[in-house]
């Protein structure tokens, strides 16, 4: 079974990183927010992979 949270942040994350500039803060403000909620429901090896998203959006 698929952990659905970390599905859909990976996935906020992506398009936060394509948005154009227009929408790119509100994409990366759904994203930060996706990830927020996926933390908390994933293993050890899931949090590191959303902390490695996480980096991307601040770069």
């Amino acid at each position: 079974m698929s952990n659905q949270l970390f599905q859909e942040a990976r996935r906020f994350v992506e398009m936060a990183k394509s948005a154009s500039p227009a929408e790119r803060d509100s994409a990366v403000e759904k994203a930060k927010n996706a990830l927020s909620s996926a933390f908390a429901n994933s293993t050890f090896a899931e949090q590191r992979q959303l902390q490695q998203m996480q980096n991307e959006l601040e770069q």
